[in-house]
């Protein structure tokens, strides 16, 4: 059994590989970026009482504003993939991020709740280009400790989600729910600025995936234009292939169906738990907005020990852990009525939160670097669409006075999950960082 000493002297060699050779800055960058551009995903759900009481909508129609802002999250993710391999990650993380300012103005100014929905799609759109970059950029930087990398990162996204709703709990009794949106805007912007300033720039897939006849035949005005068209043409089919090839792997394949049916349970959690709070077990917005917090603090805590965990004992294995715990809370909700009780249940459900940074490592490694941001974001766009409808369904069934079943629901398909992540592969790298395996 190991020694606290060893425990002490390992944390400090992670600590060290994460911020040596200047990369301590772009990780904080990054990190920081993602706390508010993950945060704001979720001050949205955390305003759903106010913002029902003002626009005076339906569970459902609630439901599906998140479910807006999801789907049109996971639908920059295979454009913001592709764009990674031709633009670079540091310009589309900073445009994210100033985007995400642009959109926090929009929800201020919302008078109707369609100019909501409108500013929650544009939202949608803009968070969506931020993740695969992310996911790229660490992977390039952190070839050793990505999954300490992507915890670090994702850990202080849910300390976003767990501190900005909170906030904005607060600030929507002075100021209102658009104000308490509105003054988001500027962290974006610093976050935008540091970003363009620390993230390193990388030779893109698009210059260096094309052979020099391709190229050279797609650039000289002088080639002959049948000649450019199919060299064109043959280029794109065989990097089509190459993604369909990366992304149907057995395990990456398995990954994502792991990763689709926990981001379903978790959209259809977060999108209700403050509201559930507030009408099924009486509790006050603000009281409701704490708890709330509560399981994004404990998320943070897991998402930062969860990546070293499974670099050292393996990703399936944890995975399959953190799932089957996590079925737990969602089964104990319904019938939790203290304070005291409900506090314990958000914190264990703060557990799987872990499954990003650890599935998104696991599977990013896996796909071959020149088209790893096409693929990634590919991969992406296919779980998070499915996750996105979960609020819908949510919503659907607390129309109906269902929610005990919608949660018993969720924690069946978190049971699902756990055994799939049971019959996960290792990685078994090659030299490259694609799998080689299959």
């Amino acid at each position: 059994m190991s020694s606290p000493d060893s425990y002490t002297a390992r944390l400090r060699t992670v600590v060290r590989g994460l911020r040596g050779g200047g990369r301590g800055w772009t990780l904080l960058a990054i990190a920081g970026g993602w706390f508010f551009t993950l945060g704001l995903r979720f001050v949205v759900p955390a305003l759903l009482p106010a913002i029902r009481e003002d626009f005076v909508v339906s569970d459902t129609a609630a439901g599906a504003a998140v479910t807006l802002l999801w789907v049109t999250y996971a639908a920059m993710q295979f454009p913001a993939g592709a764009l990674v391999d031709r633009a670079g990650e540091r310009t589309l993380l900073a445009a994210s991020a100033v985007a995400g300012a642009v959109t926090m103005g929009v929800y201020a100014l919302s008078p109707t709740f369609a100019v909501f929905l409108v500013a929650t799609g544009a939202y949608g759109l803009a968070s969506g280009v931020y993740g695969p970059p992310r996911g790229t950029a660490l992977t390039r930087i952190y070839t050793e400790q990505d999954g300490a990398a992507f915890g670090t990162v994702l850990a202080a996204g849910s300390v976003g989600a767990a501190l900005l709703p909170a906030a904005a709990t607060y600030a929507t009794g002075v100021v209102g729910w658009r104000g308490a949106l509105g003054l988001t805007a500027p962290g974006f912007l610093v976050a935008g600025v540091a970003l363009y300033r620390t993230v390193p720039t990388q030779s893109t897939g698009a210059v260096e995936g094309d052979g020099p006849a391709e190229a050279g035949a797609l650039d000289d005005p002088d080639a002959d234009p049948d000649t450019r068209t199919d060299g064109g043409a043959a280029s794109l089919r065989g990097r089509v292939a190459a993604v369909r090839r990366a992304v149907s792997s057995r395990k990456v394949a398995l990954a994502v169906l792991g990763a689709a049916l926990m981001l379903f349970v978790f959209q259809g959690l977060t999108a209700f738990f403050t509201t559930y709070l507030v009408t099924a077990k009486g509790l006050t917005a603000a009281t409701a907005g704490l708890l709330f917090g509560v399981l994004f603090l404990s998320g943070a805590v897991f998402q930062s020990v969860g990546g070293v965990l499974a670099d050292r004992y393996g990703h399936g294995r944890v995975l399959a852990v953190v799932a089957f715990v996590g079925v737990l809370p969602l089964v104990a909700l319904p019938y939790t009525g203290d304070i005291l009780g409900l506090g314990l249940v958000a914190a264990v459900l703060g557990m799987r939160l872990s499954v990003g940074p650890i599935s998104n490592a696991y599977i990013v490694a896996l796909l071959p670097p020149d088209v790893r941001g096409t693929a990634w974001g590919a991969v992406r766009t296919g779980f998070f669409m499915v996750g996105a409808f979960g609020s819908t369904a949510v919503g659907a069934m607390a129309d109906y006075d269902l929610f005990t079943e919608a949660f018993l629901l969720l924690a069946g398909l978190t049971a699902v999950a756990g055994v799939i992540y049971l019959f996960l592969p290792a990685r078994n790298l090659g030299g490259t960082g694609a799998d080689t395996a299959d």
